[in-house]
């Protein structure tokens, strides 16, 4: 096992409708001390879809980002609902955001997002072998459905409305992936 640093003391500093920021007092192996601060919520379980409808070809959503006030494209993605393994949220995502169902997931990685700051957590999931099936969402607006084919990523990437990375990430790997096979 690790010889991980010593949490002395944590307390909540603010605390929002979604989120609490935590402060930690920690001690490090060669005692030095440092006070850290980290946004804090609940776990909540998420997963993220890399819907293919061919080897070359991945489906995305446009969808609003309160955080960057702007629109992105990304990957459908959200939190599992009670009682779901990563199988059936990652079903039910793709069928709410994007309109596809999957007969064949894959778990490709559990990824982070910021862990100096946070403990989010998602996993990456490619879907293949798609079908049209829309399930109603919890979006307010109507997603945009748009399709890009990862031969031309860097085309993708050069745009200023796709900045997510693990959105990145996710295509790069699939794209690897794909050349692989």
């Amino acid at each position: 096992m690790e010889d991980l640093p010593e949490i002395l003391d944590t307390r909540v500093v603010a605390r929002s409708r979604l989120f609490g920021i935590e402060e930690l007092h920690i001690r490090f192996r060669n005692g030095e001390q440092r006070t850290y601060e980290r946004l804090r919520t609940p776990p909540i379980a998420a997963v993220m879809c890399v819907p293919m409808l061919d080897d070359d070809t991945v489906v995305l959503i446009r969808e609003y980002g309160a955080g960057l006030e702007r629109y992105e494209l990304t990957l459908p993605k959200g939190a599992y609902e009670h009682g779901e393994d990563w199988r059936q949220a990652a079903d039910r995502e793709l069928k709410e955001e994007a309109g596809f169902g999957a007969r064949k997931l894959t778990l490709l990685k559990e990824m982070t997002l910021s862990p100096g700051y946070m403990g989010h957590r998602i996993k990456t999931v490619l879907a293949e072998d798609l079908y049209q099936e829309k399930l109603p969402g919890d979006e307010p607006e109507e997603l945009e459905v748009l399709t890009w084919r990862l031969s031309d990523l860097d085309g993708l990437l050069a745009r200023e409305d796709i900045s997510e990375a693990r959105v990145i990430a996710a295509l790069y790997m699939v794209r690897d992936m794909m050349r692989a096979r």
